[in-house]
C-alpha cells in the first residue's frame, strides 16, 4: 500500500475508533505530500480537525461553567486549580487553531502552484482561466498568512516566493514580482531574531532564494533580456511539517 493510501486508511480507522487526534496526524501526513487533496481527503481532514477542536471547545465551556460556580462560592484553592486547567485547554485550542491556519495557507498556496503549472503550458482561454485561478488562490493564502503567520514562517516565505514567480512568469510583471519578493525578504530580516530553531534551515534557505530572484529580476528590469529565475518551487525545501 502506497504511503498516501496508507495514511488515508489510517485516518479512516482513527475516525471509526473516534481517535481524532490521530486522525489529524494521518491527514497532515497526506497533506504534506505536496499534491492536491482529493474531495474525500479534504473531507477527512475537515472532519478530523472539527472533532479535535470541538472536543476542546466543549471542555472549555464545561470548565468555564465550573469556574463561574466556584467563584460564587469563593473557594480560592479550587479556583486556582480550575483556572490552571482551563488555561491548559486554552493552550491546546490555540495550538490547534494555529495548526489549521498553517494548513489552510499551505493548501491555498498549493492550489496556486498547480494552477500556475497549468498556466505555464496552456494557451488562449485555458491559460487565462488557469492564471486567474492561481491568482485567486495565492491571494487567499496571502490574506491569511499576512495576519496569522509571522514573516519568518517558512510557509509564508514559500508562498511569497512562488507568488512572486507567478507575477514574473505568468503575468509578465517583474515590477510586482520584485516588490512582493523584496517586502517578504525585508519583513523576514526585520524579525530574524524571532526565528525558531525548528524552522531556521527552511526559512533561511527560502530567504536566499528570494534574494537570488530579486538580484536576477532587478538586472532583467535594467536590461533587455529576460533572465531565468532560480529554483522557486521549494520541492527541495520540504514545507510539509505543519506542526
Amino acid at each position: 500500500m502506497a504511503d498516501r493510501e496508507h495514511f488515508v486508511y489510517q485516518a479512516k480507522l482513527a475516525e471509526q475508533a473516534e481517535r481524532y487526534d490521530e486522525m489529524v496526524e494521518s491527514m497532515k501526513s497526506v497533506a504534506g505530500k505536496d499534491v492536491e487533496l482529493t474531495v474525500e481527503e479534504r473531507n477527512l481532514l475537515s472532519v478530523a480537525y472539527k472533532n479535535v477542536i470541538g472536543a476542546r471547545r466543549a471542555s472549555w465551556r464545561i470548565i468555564s461553567s465550573i469556574e463561574q460556580k466556584e467563584e460564587s462560592k469563593g473557594g480560592e484553592d479550587k479556583l486556582k486549580m480550575i483556572r490552571e486547567y482551563r488555561q491548559t485547554v486554552e493552550k491546546e485550542l490555540k495550538s490547534i487553531c494555529n495548526d489549521i491556519l498553517d494548513s489552510k495557507v499551505f493548501y491555498y498556496k498549493m492550489k496556486g502552484d498547480y494552477h500556475r503549472y497549468l498556466a505555464e503550458f496552456a494557451t488562449g482561454n485555458d491559460r487565462k482561466e488557469a492564471a486567474e485561478n492561481s491568482l485567486v488562490a495565492y491571494k487567499a493564502a496571502s490574506d491569511i498568512a499576512m495576519i496569522e503567520l509571522p514573516p519568518t514562517h517558512p510557509i509564508r516565505l514559500g508562498l511569497a516566493l512562488n507568488f512572486s514567480v507567478f507575477y514574473y512568469e505568468i503575468l509578465n510583471s517583474p515590477d510586482r514580482a520584485c516588490r512582493l519578493a523584496k517586502a517578504a525578504f525585508d519583513d523576514a530580516i526585520a524579525e530574524l531574531d524571532t526565528l525558531s530553531e525548528e524552522s531556521y534551515k527552511d526559512s533561511t534557505l527560502i530567504m536566499q532564494l528570494l534574494r537570488d530572484n530579486l538580484t536576477l529580476w532587478t538586472s532583467d528590469m535594467q536590461g533587455d533580456g529576460k533572465l531565468t529565475h532560480t529554483q522557486t518551487d521549494p520541492e527541495s525545501v520540504r514545507l510539509i511539517n505543519l506542526n
